[in-house]
């Protein structure tokens, strides 16, 4: 009787070992899936004189993709940038209803993401636009953003967004004074950051001689700006602030 048992017993235990790893991968997989649906989903907008397939737009979109681990980075062209034909820029207010219509095709890809409206320069000014119009963005990211137009300060959008934004400047651009920039920062509604290149222009060049004085290269610099945009991301957009539209 004993020893029935204790085989039965055996049996119940290689049993429970077989069926160990099977559980062990069941997490794992529900693990993976939650994190997956977690990752945040990128429209990321080139600037006036560059296409999607500029140097410039493809790294910064790799760094993106892997510092914020996200779903994904989708660029695109807008229409007077597509077909190999630069033409001459329209007016940022005509580029966003298709800015919209890419947006919505991205949500409806990405249920349950939390939706990140990023640019470059003008396709920055496009995502504030967009995000304004109530698209359902959990933040945006601002590369370049530029403050000064031919009639003055553009900040009136930035006056009316109640989305998180992350600003990433140059020191040294132009286009975007950085007194000018934190003036309209402290009027500004929603929550708002800044990180500055030290040295950046509007595209965030850098010169070699201020380079070789700090120490650092290029790579480096761009870097520890994506990495604050991350921190920023982690600290605003937070668990179930999906997209509701």
């Amino acid at each position: 009787m004993a020893s029935r048992r204790a085989s039965k017993r055996k049996r119940t235990e290689q049993k429970e070992e077989a069926e160990e790893p099977k559980k062990q991968q069941v997490e794992k997989d529900a693990e993976v899936h939650e994190s997956s649906k977690k990752s945040p989903v990128v429209v990321f907008a080139h600037g006036a004189g560059a296409p999607s397939t500029s140097d410039w737009m493809i790294r910064w979109k790799e760094m993106l993709t892997k510092e914020l681990n996200a779903a994904e980075v989708v660029t695109f062209d807008y229409p007077y940038m597509s077909g190999g034909k630069r033409r001459a820029p329209p007016k940022a207010e005509k580029l966003v209803d298709f800015h919209s219509d890419i947006v919505k095709e991205v949500s409806a890809k990405y249920p349950g993401h939390p939706l990140i409206l990023a640019g470059k320069s003008m396709g920055s000014r496009v995502s504030c636009m967009v995000a304004a119009n109530g698209v359902g963005a959990s933040a945006i990211i601002c590369l370049g953003y530029p403050l000064k137009g031919a009639k003055g300060a553009r900040d009136e959008l930035l006056l009316q967004i109640d989305v998180p934004v992350m600003f990433v400047q140059g020191s040294k651009d132009g286009l975007c004074p950085l007194v000018k920039l934190e003036a309209v920062r402290n009027k500004m509604k929603c929550a708002n950051e800044l990180y500055v290149i030290d040295g950046g222009d509007h595209s965030f060049k850098i010169g070699k001689k201020h380079l070789q004085l700090a120490e650092s290269t290029q790579e480096e610099a761009e870097k520890l700006a994506v990495h604050a945009i991350a921190t920023f991301v982690s600290n605003h957009v937070k668990e179930g602030c999906f997209s509701t539209t």
